[in-house]
């Protein structure tokens, strides 16, 4: 998402950051105790301390395919799965003096499911590449069983969807197994202009894995660090602007935020139905497109699914190919994207000669020619949207005392300030709230903006002019620091054309500064999924940046700049 930069800054309006961006292993961690609300600290005079090392993690970075060749064989079973990834939750996401805090609720019945899909493969056989894998989802999105669907706030506590979303009934029917929910950025961080990501009413603050005072970035918090942690085998999270790429590069995953209309929406949270979407965050590009071949289909309850006909695959997994940046043309977008971070900037011009190596034709620079105009028509798009769709997703939502309209949001936050507001306010929340209907002129010619220049005079003339199969770009800085008191501090990043346009990108590790994961995005035009797929895949296998986590309780400064 989006934040507005606060009045009176000297580029007052919108600033760039995406903040949008055992049985027993099984109950003992449900749902968070009122005492975790807030953010844990460490005792007076003490230094943090890093989250008690654990024993070797049997399943540590291991993928769909690895797992199912284990599942087929016979070494592994879904119920086993499923104990271990709740085993190491149970033991790492809750412990030390700054706990992780990315996963918010577990399923209570996620032994259970995975010893039905075990006894079903044994007797017909598995459904797919999906059957029996653990997989946790972000807590905006809808599932009708007995965990909860809040986008962090304590204001959907108790509110009973009527169905599982569309993307959650497409994981069960392909035998996944859903571990839980994770923790998010509340509302999908559209709620603050001065919030910090990964933090919600419910769940507390969530942290970044790899330096624990460091942000998680948002809103797809808890499904980042908790996929990057091996909590479980692919985690789905949610965007609008950012809220895949960025946690996803914050974590040293691959992220996908696919074309709007690949993957339906319904049953999903929404800010806007215009630029909202469902992907995959993973540790490897091949389970991205394991997981996207599972999320994308057409849902007649989600209008926008109607455009990929013809366009979607049932398997994503065929466009993975080693070779495949040979014969690419890629452009890069030096202005607004670059310049902020030059060690981060030094790591993707390492990763484009290594592409150029790896046979691809480099068009530098190829500068996105509205770049810097779709900040301000996308922010009203998304005031406008975010009080429509809101309040209609809480009219579909089942009989109770749960707030219906977003004034009752507001009364609600303002009623519940000690636990719902203790850092940082909902000014979003107001200015949406005096926004009108989706008829009115200033939303239609706002949204007529957006489109005439994040396609057609944006990313299409573009791509056509050089003939592009994509842009590449660092995706963010690396993770700041979590600040409480003034709300994240962003320096750039590239998620935005992509964002505004509907169109598809992907981030993919590119190394780390002071230990601290840093990203570098593909961006496409409209259902490229199958080439930014190739694209990424064949550059992690050229460059294998990935590793994973050490809950370290701060950045290692011993290490250069860019290693």
């Amino acid at each position: 998402m989006k934040k507005p930069t606060p009045p009176g800054s000297p580029s007052a309006g919108l600033s760039r950051r995406a903040f949008l961006g055992g049985t027993a292993a099984a109950t003992a961690f449900v749902t968070l105790d009122s005492q975790a609300q807030a953010p844990a600290a460490p005792p007076a005079g003490k230094a943090p301390a890093a989250v008690p090392a654990s024993k070797p993690f049997e399943l540590e970075e291991a993928t769909v395919a690895d797992l199912q060749a284990g599942l087929k064989s016979g070494k592994h079973t879904a119920h086993g799965l499923t104990e271990r990834y709740l085993a190491r939750i149970n033991e790492l996401d809750r412990k030390g003096d700054l706990p992780l805090l990315s996963v918010i609720e577990l399923n209570p019945d996620a032994l259970a499911i995975a010893a039905a899909l075990d006894k079903e493969r044994k007797e017909k056989g598995p459904r797919g590449p999906l059957h029996g894998i653990p997989v946790l989802i972000k807590d905006n999105i809808a599932t009708a069983d007995r965990m909860q669907t809040t986008a962090g706030s304590l204001a959907l506590v108790g509110a009973v969807p009527q169905r599982d979303a569309f993307i959650v009934e497409r994981l069960r029917a392909a035998g996944a197994v859903i571990l839980g929910k994770t923790n998010l950025s509340e509302w999908a961080n559209f709620r603050s202009t001065k919030s910090s990501s990964g933090w919600s009413g419910r769940g507390g603050q969530t942290r970044n894995p790899y330096a624990l005072d460091r942000t998680p970035s948002g809103s797809s918090s808890g499904s980042g660090a908790a996929a990057a942690s091996n909590f479980c085998a692919v985690a789905v999270g949610t965007e609008t602007d950012g809220s895949v790429v960025s946690p996803a590069a914050a974590s040293s995953l691959v992220g996908l935020k696919p074309t709007v209309g690949l993957v339906s929406r319904t049953g999903i949270i929404p800010i806007s139905h215009t630029q909202d979407t469902a992907g995959p965050m993973t540790r490897t590009v091949a389970d991205a497109a394991a997981l996207l071949s599972v999320l994308a289909g057409i849902d007649p309850a989600d209008a926008a699914t109607a455009a990929s006909q013809g366009k979607a695959h049932a398997d994503y997994t065929k466009f993975l190919d080693p070779n495949g940046l040979r014969g690419a043309r890629i452009g890069v977008p030096r202005e607004r994207f670059f310049g902020y971070h030059a060690p981060s900037d030094a790591l993707v011009e390492q990763a484009i000669e290594l592409m150029k190596a790896q046979g691809a034709t480099i068009i530098d620079p190829a500068p996105i020619p509205t770049a810097s105009k779709l900040d301000e028509p996308e922010f009203e798009v998304l005031l406008y949207e975010f009080k429509a769709d809101l309040e209609a997703y809480l009219a579909g939502l089942g009989e109770g005392t749960h707030p219906r309209t977003l004034a009752d949001l507001i009364k609600f936050n303002d009623a519940h300030r000690s636990t719902e507001m203790p850092y940082f306010g909902q000014e979003l929340f107001h200015m949406a709230q005096e926004k009108g209907p989706l008829t009115d002129k200033k939303y239609r010619k706002a949204l007529a903006d957006c489109r005439k220049l994040s396609r057609e005079q944006g990313l299409d003339a573009l791509m056509a002019k050089h003939r592009l199969d994509a842009l590449v770009a660092p995706t963010q800085a690396p993770p700041g620091l979590i600040d409480l008191v003034n709300g994240d501090h962003w320096l750039g990043s590239s998620s935005t054309p992509a964002a505004v346009s509907g169109y598809a990108t992907i981030t993919v590790p590119v190394g780390y500064v002071f230990g601290l994961p840093v990203g570098m995005s593909f961006i496409g035009r409209a259902w490229s999924e199958p080439t930014l797929l190739k694209l990424a895949y064949a550059y992690e296998q050229a460059s294998h940046h990935r590793r994973p986590p050490g809950f370290a309780p701060t950045a290692d400064l011993r290490l250069k700049p860019a290693t």
